[in-house]
């Protein structure tokens, strides 16, 4: 299909799991990706199968919590392929899981929110400005469904950017919806990855009680799942969706057995 065909697609946080996903999901659709990450490795294997597919990829080494990273990371973007059309900002860490929030540190605070909320308004900052000088653009950010609910116990700082996340969104969305630039959201539930890895010793019991709790499928999610209701905000035919929040989570569960 050559639905994004002429389009340039931006990943962050595209060497595994969803963001690999996506930015496979944009190739097939016709796009120029660019990966970032901080992984160069993972990332070139993942600018390698999409060469192998016939499409046209580029990685970028890029830490989104560092303003440095972020402009080139852009900058660079645009330097290849000439514009940037698609961003998907995705890129995020689990900060501390199971501890209560007066014994979370400092340092674990900080590196969370710079990953997860400063880095998403840092890529925003530069790819809005690229998306601006070509006329037009869409970006789609990747919260979570503890954006918009809390989160278990223990895990306060995750939720505390992903709801972050939502805002500055929905915010962002009315700042540019009239600039031809439409900003969403996707909150997935969970949905296999590195972070959610059901093969971990002992995992599998903990995803099956999270998923009965948290999907009316009760089911984990496929990272494929996600990345197609990615880049479908991202095409036309989302083209009057601006400022949504959409759940990728096999629907609330409200099982009473």
């Amino acid at each position: 299909m050559d639905t994004f065909a002429g389009k340039v697609a931006l990943v962050t946080g595209g060497s595994a799991g969803l963001g690999e996903a996506t930015a496979m999901k944009f190739a097939r659709e016709g796009a120029k990706v660019v990966v970032a990450a901080r992984r160069a490795e993972q990332s070139a294997g993942v600018v390698q199968r999409i060469i192998a597919l016939g499409g046209e990829a580029h990685f970028v080494p890029a830490d989104v919590s560092r303003a440095a990273d972020v402009e080139r990371m852009v900058g660079e973007a645009v330097q290849k392929f000439g514009r940037l059309d698609c961003a998907v900002n995705n890129a995020g860490i689990a900060g501390p899981r199971f501890t209560p929030l007066a014994e979370v540190t400092e340092a674990q605070w900080d590196e969370l929110m710079g990953v997860n909320l400063k880095g998403v308004w840092l890529c925003m900052k530069h790819e809005i400005r690229a998306m601006l000088a070509s006329g037009s653009g869409t970006i789609v950010n990747v919260a979570s469904i503890y954006g918009c609910k809390p989160s278990d116990v223990g895990h306060a700082p995750y939720a505390t950017s992903k709801f972050g996340v939502v805002g500055l969104t929905k915010s962002a969305a009315a700042d540019y919806g009239q600039m031809s630039i439409r900003i969403n959201a996707v909150a997935p539930g969970f949905t296999v990855s590195e972070m959610v890895n059901p093969d971990r010793p002992g995992a599998a019991e903990r995803y099956k009680a999270l998923v009965a709790r948290h999907s009316g499928m009760n089911r984990l999610g496929k990272a494929e799942e996600t990345a197609n209701a990615i880049v479908w905000l991202c095409s036309e035919s989302a083209s009057y969706v601006n400022g949504a929040v959409l759940a990728v989570d096999g629907g609330s569960a409200t099982r009473l057995y």
